[in-house]
């Protein structure tokens, strides 16, 4: 049977001829061990012949030990020995986290999330010298180091891929924290897998995303250059780019879309995109573009392919958009997202309640209302002007 350690308990152990041991009554796994020297060592024991030291008196206190104790006894029973016992690799970096990070939401099935981090760490991070780093050596500096270099642009030079340029190019400031979360959120599974010491989490946790980061929406292309952009569009690239435009979808919609989505009887399609699903109306005019893809196709179909038949990804159109755009003399920036932004504040500013914008749009509300509520403002200010109410 233990006895209840005390402060006094603590100092009246007097050393003897062999080591021997206390344990506290009132912590299950925690011991002092008096050694003939004199030396007064706290341990803490999980198992049958498990067992660390955590401190020596009087360096550190009772109350100290108690709480070092109950947290490795903790982390014990959730990963079979504390952490601190399971140490980390002392060559583990950044960038192993970061591929161990995509491999296990591979491994969870969750693919989609697996592609756009591995993308994000392709662009910003395995080849910086970020990535380079050794989690036992991480420090705050090197994290905001990097930051700064993804907001400048200043990384090397990227894998040639298509619709890719080489050259990493400055970020805005939102891009930079999405960036940052997805960092954060590898480095935190890296602590969660015993890789890293839970100690050095204060370093990233430590980096807060930039302020000032949401901006509105900015590119707005009126619908003579919509259309302009869909005539200068080259092979089945154009189909993508109508249909964002008269849905308003993302971009990655479509590219997921089959045949058996879209339902010519009810003039409906599901989109499947950010881990849900949503059926919405089709206007007559997205109709046409529906029932002339779905013409002759079996339900797994892809609904909206490239030539060949083969499913579209995003480096597969985002030269094909590039070049529609440069052709019709629209300005830079460009891209199959900013239909999207055209139809959501086209479909605002022609009436349509913010609520029933976010369903179709297949978004939140806070996000319509954060990003085009002023849109909602401006007709409120255009209404008014129009009423006399003395």
């Amino acid at each position: 049977m233990g006895t209840k350690l005390t402060i006094r308990a603590v100092e009246l152990a007097k050393p003897a001829e062999k080591p021997y041991e206390i344990s506290d009554a009132d912590m299950k796994g925690l011991l002092l061990r008096v050694q003939p020297s004199g030396v007064k060592s706290y341990i803490v024991t999980w198992g049958r012949g498990k067992r660390r030291t955590i401190g020596k008196h009087p360096v550190m206190t009772l109350a100290g030990a108690r709480a070092a104790a109950l947290a490795a006894l903790s982390e014990a029973s959730q990963h079979g020995a504390p952490v601190a016992v399971t140490r980390p690799k002392a060559d583990t970096t950044v960038g192993d986290a970061c591929r161990d990070y995509v491999a296990t939401l591979k491994k969870d099935g969750r693919d989609t999330a697996a592609a756009d981090a591995d993308r994000r760490f392709e662009r910003c991070l395995y080849a910086d010298k970020l990535g380079k780093v050794r989690l036992t050596d991480l420090h705050q500096d090197h994290i905001e180091a990097w930051r700064d270099r993804v907001e400048r642009g200043d990384l090397p030079a990227l894998p040639v891929k298509r619709g890719r340029p080489p050259v990493a190019k400055p970020l805005a400031k939102s891009s930079v924290n999405r960036m940052r979360t997805v960092l954060v959120a590898a480095l935190n599974h890296a602590v969660a897998r015993r890789k890293a010491s839970p100690d050095v989490a204060f370093e990233w946790n430590a980096v807060k995303p930039l302020k000032d980061a949401s901006q509105r929406r900015g590119l707005y292309l009126e619908r003579e250059q919509r259309r302009a952009l869909l005539d200068a569009a080259v092979g089945p690239v154009r189909d993508l780019i109508e249909c964002v435009a008269l849905t308003g979808c993302r971009p990655g919609d479509p590219a997921i879309c089959l045949r058996a989505d879209y339902d010519g009887r009810t003039a409906s399609v599901r989109f499947r995109s950010k881990d849900h699903d949503r059926k919405i109306p089709l206007s007559p005019s997205a109709v046409v573009v529906f029932d002339r893809l779905a013409k002759g196709k079996l339900p797994k179909a892809h609904l909206f392919t490239q030539d060949g038949g083969k499913a579209w990804t995003a480096d597969a159109w985002s030269d094909p958009v590039r070049e529609a755009a440069a052709r019709a003399g629209l300005p830079a920036g460009v891209t199959l997202y900013t239909l999207r932004h055209c139809w959501i504040t086209d479909a605002i500013v022609g009436g349509m309640d913010l609520l029933t914008v976010a369903k179709l749009a297949g978004t939140s509300l806070a996000m319509i209302e954060k990003h085009y509520g002023h849109l909602v403002q401006g007709a409120a200010r255009d209404k008014l002007a129009q009423v006399q109410f003395l």
